[in-house]
C-alpha cells in the first residue's frame, strides 16, 4: 500500500474518535476507500467512516496491510427510502408484506456489514458505535429485522422510546408476551435488555442499552 500523503494522514487522524466519520474533499476520501482504510455508509449522504484498518493507522500512526474490501450493499439499503419502525409512527405505514419484510432484510444486513466494517475487531454480533449515537433507530431495525411488530395507528405492538439514562432506550408493548419476545429479540441483536416496572402507570417495559463486549 502507498504511503498516505500528509493531507490523508490529517483526514484520518481527524476521524470522530467514536465513530470514525471522516471529513475531507472528495477525491481525498475516495483515495482513502481505494486504499481500504475507509468505506462509505450504505445510506444517503454515504458518509465516510475509518475501517478496522483505518483506525489502526490513527491509533498506531503505521500504515498496516490492506484490509480485505468491503462488502457492497445491498441496493434497497442504499435507497436512502427506509426508516425503521418505532412504534410511534402517526402516519399510516408505507410499504407491508413481503416489500417491507425485503427493506428490512437489506437495512439489517447494511447495519451488520457497518458493525463488522466499523468495530475495532470486526464483530458482527455486538452494536457499534453508530447504534450507540442512533439508540431508537437502532433498537428498532433490531426489533422489527427479528419480526417484532411496531405499533402503528390501529394496531398494538413494541413502541421504542429515548431514556434520560445513557445509552438506554425503553421498550414498550400491550401484552407480556410481546414484551418478553422484545427483549429476547434485543438481546440476540447485542443488546442487554432487562424488564422493569413502571413506577407511576404500574405496567412494564423493557430497558436496553447496545452491549459494549
Amino acid at each position: 500500500m502507498k504511503p498516505l500523503t500528509a493531507a490523508q494522514r490529517r483526514i484520518v487522524e481527524a476521524a470522530d474518535p467514536e465513530t470514525g466519520r471522516l471529513s475531507g474533499s472528495e477525491a481525498q476520501l475516495a483515495a482513502l476507500v481505494r486504499a481500504r482504510l475507509a468505506f462509505r455508509h450504505p445510506r444517503p449522504p454515504h458518509a465516510c467512516f475509518l475501517t478496522p484498518a483505518g483506525h489502526r493507522v490513527r491509533d498506531e500512526g503505521t500504515a498496516p496491510a490492506p484490509a480485505p474490501a468491503p462488502v457492497e450493499p445491498p441496493a434497497s439499503a442504499s435507497s436512502g427510502v427506509f426508516a425503521a419502525r418505532t412504534g410511534a409512527e402517526t402516519e399510516p405505514a408505507g410499504s407491508e408484506g413481503p416489500a417491507r419484510a425485503r427493506e428490512v432484510r437489506s437495512a439489517w444486513e447494511g447495519l451488520v456489514e457497518l458493525r463488522r466494517m466499523t468495530n475495532p475487531d470486526g464483530a458482527r454480533d455486538r452494536p457499534c458505535a453508530w447504534e450507540r449515537t442512533h439508540l431508537v433507530q437502532a433498537a428498532a431495525l433490531a426489533l422489527e429485522a427479528a419480526g417484532c411488530r411496531p405499533a402503528s395507528p390501529g394496531h398494538e405492538g413494541y413502541r421504542v422510546s429515548a431514556t434520560p439514562q445513557p445509552e438506554a432506550v425503553a421498550v414498550r408493548d400491550a401484552t407480556p408476551d410481546g414484551l418478553r419476545a422484545c427483549g429476547a429479540a434485543l438481546e440476540r441483536a447485542g443488546w442487554q435488555a432487562g424488564e422493569h416496572a413502571e413506577r407511576r402507570a404500574g405496567g412494564r417495559y423493557v430497558l436496553a442499552s447496545p452491549r459494549r463486549t
